[in-house]
C-alpha cells in the first residue's frame, strides 16, 4: 500500500534535512546514525526499507586535493621507496656489466699508511696538543694575576692564530700527506680552533660572573681533565658542568660503532664502484668543458652524490652519538628535523645544531652587541661559514674555484627571491632540490678535478681520489 502524501512529504523533509547536514568530516554511517527518529513519527517512516540508500552525497575534497586535510601517504611513500629501489638497482647492475666489481677496501686501508709510515697527517694531530695546553697555561697564568685580562686575550689570539695557519702550512708544503689526511687533519684543526675560542670567551664570561659571586672558583675547572673532556667531547661550546647520562651503555656503544663501520664501507663502494668510472671518461678538467658536457657530467653525478651525502650525514650522527655514549654526554640534541625544513634557513638552523650554536653564541650575539643590524650580522655569519667550507675543500684540493662559496650564495638568493613563492611542501621541495643541486655536487666537481690532475697515481693505485697523495 502506498504511503499517504503527508506521510511522503514528511520523510523528504527528514531525509532533506539529513543530507543536509553541515558535517563534512564525519563517516556517512555516521551522518545517519545521528539522525534521531522522534517516536511521535509514523511507523512507515521508521522502517522504511530504503531509508539509509536515500542520502548518499555530502561535502567533501578529493583526497588528494590542497584543499584536503588528509595526510595517510604512506602507501605512496611506500611505493616511491620501492620504485627508487628497483629504478637505482637496474642502474648498479648495469654498472656491475660494464665495469665489473671494482671495490676493494684493502687497498684503501693500505694506501692510509702514508710514505712508508711516515704519517705526516697523525703528527699533525698530535702536534695540536701544543696549542690546547697553550691556551690552559693561559687561563691559569690569568687566573693567577700573572697576566693582565688585555695581554691574556691577546695571546690567545696569537696562539689560534698560529692554530689556524699550521696545518695550511704542512698541507702546502709537504708533498708525503695524502688527500684523505689532509682532509681529516684540517676538520680537526677547523673544530679544535671552534673549541678553543670557546674555552677562552666563556672563561672570561665566568671571571666576569665572579665579579658579582663570591663563592665562585675558577680554579678548580682549569685542569687538564677539564680542558680534554671538553676537547673530545661532541659540542663546539664550552661551559663547566656538562650534563651527563649516568652510565655507559655497552650495547649502545657497539651498535654505533658497527653503523659507522658498515656506512664507511658503503661510501667507499660508492666513490668506487659508482662516481670513479664517471670521473674516468673524462679527459679535461670540469671548468673547460662546454655546457652541454657540464649538464652531462652533473646529471650522472646526481645520484651518487645525494647518496654520498646522506651517508655521510649518517655517519656524523653515529659517530657524535657514539663520542657522547662513551663519555656519558648528556646533550645530543646534534641536529633538528632539516628533511622537514620548508626553508633553505629553516634548513641551515636545523642541519648543524653545534656549528650553528657556536656561530650564535660566539659570532652572531657578540656583533649584535656591537650594534651590528641583527640582519647584517646574520648575513656575515652565513658569508663566512660559505668561505670556511669552501677552504676546507679546497685547500686540501690544492685548487680554489669558489665553486662552494658560489653554490652557497646562489641559495642564499634563492631563499631571499623565492621563499615566499615557495612555501610548505613546496617549499621542502625546493630545499631537496638545492641539496641536490647545490654544494654537495660543487664538493664533487672538485674531486673530479683532483682525479683528473692525477690519471697515473688513480692507475697504479685503483684507488679513490679522496685518498691519493698530492
Amino acid at each position: 500500500m502506498r504511503p499517504s502524501d503527508s506521510g511522503m512529504a514528511a520523510m523528504r523533509k527528514r531525509f532533506s534535512s539529513v543530507c543536509s547536514s553541515p558535517s563534512a568530516e564525519e563517516d556517512s554511517a555516521s551522518l545517519y546514525d545521528s539522525v534521531s527518529i522522534s517516536a511521535t513519527d509514523p511507523a512507515n517512516e521508521q522502517e522504511h526499507p530504503y531509508a539509509s540508500l536515500l542520502c548518499c552525497h555530502r561535502v567533501q575534497d578529493s583526497l588528494l586535493s590542497s584543499n584536503s586535510s588528509f595526510t595517510r601517504y604512506r602507501g605512496i611513500l611506500n611505493w616511491i621507496i620501492i620504485l627508487l629501489v628497483l629504478t637505482h638497482a637496474h642502474l648498479f647492475l648495469e654498472n656491475f656489466i660494464q665495469y665489473g666489481f671494482l671495490i676493494d677496501v684493502k687497498k684503501v686501508l693500505e694506501h692510509l699508511i702514508e710514505d712508508n709510515c711516515n704519517w705526516p697527517s697523525v703528527n699533525l694531530l698530535l702536534a695540536a696538543n701544543m696549542f690546547a695546553i697553550t691556551a690552559l697555561l693561559l687561563e691559569r697564568s690569568q687566573e693567577k694575576g700573572m697576566l693582565s685580562p688585555t695581554n691574556t686575550h691577546r695571546l690567545h689570539l696569537t696562539n689560534l692564530g698560529l692554530l689556524l695557519l699550521f696545518p695550511v702550512a704542512v698541507i702546502v708544503n709537504e708533498p708525503t700527506i695524502s688527500t684523505g689526511g689532509a682532509f681529516f687533519s684540517l676538520w680537526f684543526y677547523t673544530a679544535l680552533g671552534m673549541k678553543l675560542y670557546s674555552y677562552q670567551e666563556t672563561n672570561h664570561w665566568y671571571r666576569q660572573a665572579r665579579l658579582t659571586d663570591a663563592e665562585t672558583d675558577n680554579n678548580e675547572h682549569l685542569t687538564f681533565k677539564d680542558l680534554y673532556y671538553f676537547l673530545l667531547a661532541p659540542t663546539l661550546c664550552y661551559q663547566r658542568d656538562f650534563p651527563c647520562t649516568p652510565k655507559v651503555r655497552i650495547n649502545k656503544l657497539l651498535h654505533r660503532l658497527l653503523e659507522m663501520v658498515i656506512v664507511i664501507q658503503i661510501m667507499v663502494g660508492i666513490v668506487q664502484q659508482w662516481i670513479e668510472p664517471i670521473f674516468q671518461r673524462s679527459q679535461n678538467s670540469f671548468s673547460s668543458f662546454d655546457i652541454t658536457m657540464k649538464v652531462e657530467h652533473l646529471v650522472g653525478l646526481v645520484a651518487p652524490t645525494h647518496f654520498l651525502w646522506l651517508l655521510f650525514f649518517f655517519l656524523t650522527h653515529s659517530y657524535l652519538n657514539f663520542c657522547a655514549e662513551l663519555l656519558c654526554f648528556g646533550d645530543r640534541h646534534f641536529y633538528g628535523d632539516w628533511w622537514n625544513a620548508t626553508t633553505l634557513i629553516s634548513f641551515w638552523k636545523n642541519w648543524n645544531i653545534p656549528c650553528q650554536k657556536w656561530c650564535h653564541r660566539h659570532v652572531y650575539t657578540r656583533m649584535v652587541e656591537k650594534n651590528v643590524p641583527p640582519s647584517h650580522a646574520e648575513l656575515l655569519v652565513f658569508l663566512m661559514s660559505a668561505a670556511l667550507c669552501e677552504c676546507m675543500i679546497a685547500l686540501p684540493l690544492h685548487s680554489c674555484r669558489l665553486w662552494v662559496f658560489l653554490a652557497m650564495v646562489f641559495e642564499l638568493l634563492v631563499a631571499v627571491f623565492l621563499g615566499n613563492y615557495f612555501q610548505g611542501n613546496y617549499g621542502n621541495g625546493l630545499v631537496w632540490l638545492c641539496l641536490l643541486l647545490g654544494p654537495p655536487l660543487a664538493v664533487t666537481t672538485y674531486f673530479h678535478d683532483h682525479y683528473i690532475s692525477f690519471p697515473s697515481q688513480m692507475s697504479n693505485y685503483g684507488l679513490p681520489v679522496f685518498l691519493q697523495p698530492h
